[in-house]
């Protein structure tokens, strides 16, 4: 499939849009809650990308998996991990709060990068992650003098540090000069997580109208959109994909205002500002920086 850029980008919209859906799906269930909701999401997602990756990567792609390296597995877990934490998050705390710790991603991710395998952190990425720490203690604080319970957001920080070790393993195998395929890590996180979840899940009490839903999720929130992902971060640049992503947390909190009636308080509002704000500038300036000539040139 070959993608022009203006296309990846509209894609890579839709992606996003996609990945924003779980909350307010989750707000309409009837019966399934908690790990059950994880077990169902995650084993859908397993039976879609075992008709999704032969299509897309060929028959073989199963005997290439049994040959892979440590790195794929390793990935696998972090990708159960998360998908895990996340949905186990949205059924403790509302979905701004998960959505506003997903997007620490990036920053877990170098800082994770710079203490595990040396990587250089710039200033400017220092500066952001101070100021989204600002904004994350900022709703942590409000919360506590609130007296909510913020169990749920601790569960949900879960998620970007699986995420950042997830990429720090990807980062470390391509610098050995092994790359990790992850459309295939997605599917072993799937089934990791499947397993892992259904003894807590049991005795299953999902209705019929639940597994609908939990099937919607599988399939078009995290199957089809992973698999688009991909396509598009062969044609889009490493900022473009990252700012792009940061729409799921704004399509993400609006879908569960209107799709559910859940209004995000003005703790979740003012903090995740500072943390998206702190990003997006990031990575912006990152990209501004990358693009002027070298000196001498």
């Amino acid at each position: 499939m070959k993608l022009t850029h203006n296309r990846a980008v509209f894609l890579m919209l839709a992606v996003t849009l996609m990945w924003s859906t779980a909350g307010v799906v989750t707000r309409h269930l009837e019966q399934a809650r908690s790990f059950e909701v994880t077990f169902w999401r995650s084993f859908f997602t397993v039976l879609s990308l075992l008709v999704i990756l032969p299509i897309s990567q060929g028959r073989d792609v199963f005997a290439r998996m049994r040959h892979a390296g440590s790195a794929l597995w390793l990935s696998g877990m972090c990708w159960a991990g998360m998908f895990t934490f996340f949905m186990v998050a949205l059924t403790l705390t509302t979905v701004a709060n998960v959505l506003v710790s997903l997007a620490l991603v990036p920053l877990f991710t170098a800082l994770a990068a710079r203490f595990f395998i040396g990587h250089r952190i710039p200033l400017r990425t220092w500066i952001a992650i101070v100021v989204a720490g600002c904004g994350i203690v900022y709703m942590f604080g409000m919360q506590l003098l609130n007296g909510i319970s913020f169990t749920g957001t601790l569960v949900a920080l879960c998620v970007p540090i699986s995420g950042a070790a997830n990429w720090t393993i990807s980062q470390h195998s391509h610098a050995q000069g092994q790359d990790v395929d992850l459309i295939p890590a997605v599917l072993i996180g799937g089934v990791i997580s499947s397993l892992v979840t259904l003894p807590l899940a049991w005795p299953l009490q999902a209705s019929a109208h639940d597994l609908g839903l939990l099937f919607g999720l599988g399939l078009v929130q995290l199957a089809i959109p992973c698999v688009l992902a991909v396509l598009c971060t062969r044609v889009l640049k490493a900022p473009e994909v990252a700012l792009l992503g940061m729409l799921e947390v704004i399509f993400g909190i609006l879908l569960a205002w209107v799709g559910a009636g859940e209004v995000p308080t003005q703790d979740v509002l003012l903090g995740g500002t500072l943390v998206i704000g702190a990003l997006v500038a990031n990575e912006i300036v990152g990209w501004r920086c990358r693009a002027l000539p070298a000196p001498g040139k």
